[in-house]
């Protein structure tokens, strides 16, 4: 298995890209994304571990989707810059089953940490009297070991049954390890395919309904209430929802990707990678850093700091 080699091919808009020609630009490029995504993921993270105002159990679902993020891109972004400055971009075939197996496991996680989020915010709005009972540090806990534990256990049997399979095709079309992989083996993959979609189903498809119940609830109650139930339930569900519907689109294309047999375009395998390694690492520190009233406030206090000292 250690000798096995995946070519990487890295898709265009017109086709294949030229290395040789722009590996410089593609470098930089990528490294301060990289850089960025560390940096703004980060940033958040320690300012809600360091403030106690942030202490609540929503800025600390978001602390550990902003984790996700950071384990994500830290899986992913070295190998890639090092493909840039290769002449014959491969990847490992253990390496590449680590990048799927991450890849997996972070996007169930950051489902079920949404889900999560969510009944924080329904319980917030709609309970609000028994929402220090039932929203306490044991109960966030748990919700957190689960929402890392499950999406473990459940990827964990793919890899293990992949592991060990014979590869026909050494070429993966793309620029990241996930369910392209199968398209490699041999063997038939039926039966990997339909466990994907039982766990699809228990990681995305349910918590994906409970999110949607609990926001419609959410609504329904602040329509009937005051202009500041309404004007809360905006500030702090907004964000959310930006969120899930982002990342809903990139399950709903990872999902087609494994079960439609014929291939993408290259422009959208392009535009689904950079939602993957870019945009989607970006886009959640930046809405909960402007839309959150009080990490905002965190983040502004810090710069005007740094600007004066």
């Amino acid at each position: 298995m250690g000798n096995k080699l995946v070519n990487v091919t890295y898709i265009t808009r017109d086709g294949y890209v030229e290395l040789s020609k722009y590996r410089c630009l593609y470098f930089l490029l990528l490294f301060t994304a990289y850089v960025l995504i560390l940096c703004s993921n980060s940033t958040i993270v320690c300012l809600i571990v360091l403030h106690r105002s942030l202490h609540e159990p929503m800025y600390v679902f978001i602390a550990a989707l902003l984790t996700n993020s950071l384990l994500f891109s830290s899986a992913l972004y070295p190998k890639l810059l090092l493909d840039v400055l290769s002449e014959t971009p491969v990847v490992s075939y253990p390496v590449c089953l680590f990048q799927w197996f991450m890849y997996y496991t972070l996007g169930g996680s950051e489902f079920l940490l949404l889900a999560a989020m969510a009944y924080d915010r329904y319980v917030s709005i709609c309970r609000p009297l028994l929402y220090p009972s039932i929203m306490r540090k044991a109960n966030v806990c748990v919700c957190l070991l689960l929402a890392w534990i499950l999406p473990f256990c459940y990827v964990s049997v793919p890899i293990a049954r992949i592991s060990n399979e014979k590869l026909c095709n050494f070429t993966l079309k793309g620029i990241i390890c996930n369910s392209i992989i199968l398209k490699l083996v041999c063997s038939s993959v039926v039966q990997l395919n339909t466990y994907g979609l039982l766990v699809l189903v228990n990681i995305l498809l349910l918590p994906l309904l409970f999110i949607l119940f609990t926001y419609i609830r959410i609504l329904i109650i602040s329509y009937r209430s005051g202009r500041d139930v309404r004007r809360k339930a905006a500030n702090t569900c907004l964000p959310h929802l930006l969120v899930l519907i982002s990342f809903s689109c990139l399950g709903i294309y990872d999902v087609l990707l494994a079960q439609i047999k014929t291939d993408f375009s290259n422009t959208m395998l392009l535009i689904m990678s950079l939602q993957v390694i870019l945009y989607h690492p970006l886009f959640n520190p930046i809405i909960y850093g402007v839309k959150m009233k009080e990490i905002y406030k965190h983040v502004i206090k810090l710069f005007c700091s740094k600007v004066y000292h």
